[in-house]
């Protein structure tokens, strides 16, 4: 994977955290500088922690799934981009409240970070240099979590859906990539 692929990816996952970051800027009656950082360290943190579990739970399964790993990387990647699309057009991302408190944190960048633990499954199955990858995905997230929080407190909620949207096909092209890859029908570029 190159590493304009590692970065159009971590905008993709990143997408999620932005929309919730922009839903916790609009509940939120002040923003300062530390709000923003503490949104992006708790939904970037994650989003680079997340893959390197599922890289470890790929890999262990790794040998009896080699042969079907292309389809697994496709079906994976759809779906959570399915999802995404899907979430933009029926709103389940609205209710977040502005509190910035762990247990509120938690459970958002958790939530936010699912799928990043799928795309790390998919990471056991292709070329990746895991800890750029994830060092990628975790600082493309802050600074769009960071952003979003502020974009939230001060223009409201114009770009959210658009952003899942954006996301949701990212991922679906990268797994429709993949797979054509796989297949011959592609040809996989140089690792960069």
């Amino acid at each position: 994977m190159s590493f304009y692929e590692m970065l159009m990816l971590g905008v993709a996952l990143a997408a999620d955290a932005f929309a919730v970051s922009v839903c916790k800027g609009l509940s939120m009656n002040k923003l300062n500088l530390k709000d923003a950082v503490a949104v992006g360290l708790w939904f970037g943190s994650f989003q680079a922690l997340m893959p390197v579990l599922g890289y470890l739970l790929g890999s262990a399964f790794k040998n009896l799934i080699t042969s079907i790993d292309h389809w697994i990387a496709f079906v994976l990647l759809a779906l959570i981009g399915a999802g995404m699309i899907k979430d933009a057009f029926t709103g389940d991302n609205d209710k977040v409240n502005g509190k910035l408190d762990i247990k509120t944190m938690l459970l958002l960048s958790v939530a936010t970070s699912i799928d990043a633990l799928a795309v790390g499954i998919t990471f056991s199955f292709l070329d990746v240099k895991l800890p750029v990858a994830v060092s990628i995905i975790g600082v493309v997230t802050f600074l769009l979590s960071a952003v979003g929080v502020t974009i939230g407190n001060r223009f409201g909620d114009r770009f959210r859906k658009q952003a899942e949207i954006l996301g949701g096909v990212i991922l679906i092209l990268i797994g429709v990539k993949i797979l054509l890859e796989h297949l011959g029908i592609l040809a996989k570029p140089g690792l960069g």
